[in-house]
């Protein structure tokens, strides 16, 4: 039964990940964390971490990672398949559409309109992690200094400059930081 309910729930992320990549992610997070229970919001953030670092598109990796964690291997075959059939199908009929009536004004206005609706959900989906990743969980409210992870606010300002100021690859700013965590929490 969970595989049916695995299948059904990344088939649904699937079909309603309007954006893909990051813009998906709250919609795995909502039906995981909060709908179904099955993931914390910290194993959550630890898939997207392990989804981000790996290669490949984001949401399926994010749904492989899951769906093994859930309920193993078989569990992330069925979690993957789940979330890639719908966008399958949804861009072979979206490209036949788009190249039979792309001239048309409305579907132009449809296409102007998704774009801030798709920055609103990296937008989300980025504070999500942002918030989880520079302020530690604890009883107290989120958003207070004395909740404030130092070391992870150091590894976020030398990977952001990192990529902003000297336009260091993703992949060496994640060795990078990656690197320094590993030495930094070995000694904390």
């Amino acid at each position: 039964m969970i595989y049916l309910e695995l299948l059904l729930t990344f088939m649904l992320v699937g079909a309603l990940g309007f954006g893909g990549g990051y813009a998906v992610l709250p919609l795995i997070e909502e039906q995981l964390v909060v709908n179904h229970g099955w993931l914390t919001t910290q194993e959550f953030i630890d898939i997207l971490t392990l989804s981000e670092m790996t290669p490949g598109p984001i949401a399926v990796n994010a749904a492989t990672f899951s769906g093994n964690r859930i309920a193993g291997v078989f569990g992330g075959i069925v979690a993957t398949i789940g979330v890639v059939l719908p966008s399958f199908v949804i861009v072979i009929l979206i490209a036949y559409l788009y190249f039979k009536f792309r001239q048309l004004r409305l579907f132009q206005g449809v296409v102007e309109g998704l774009r801030p609706a798709v920055v609103a959900l990296i937008a989300s989906a980025g504070l999500t992690i942002f918030l989880n990743a520079l302020f530690q969980t604890t009883d107290q409210p989120l958003l207070t200094l004395s909740n404030i992870n130092l070391v992870n606010v150091l590894l976020f300002a030398i990977g952001f400059t990192g990529i902003r100021k000297y336009q260091l690859s993703p992949i060496k700013v994640i060795l990078l930081c990656g690197g320094l965590g590993m030495m930094i929490y070995s000694f904390i």
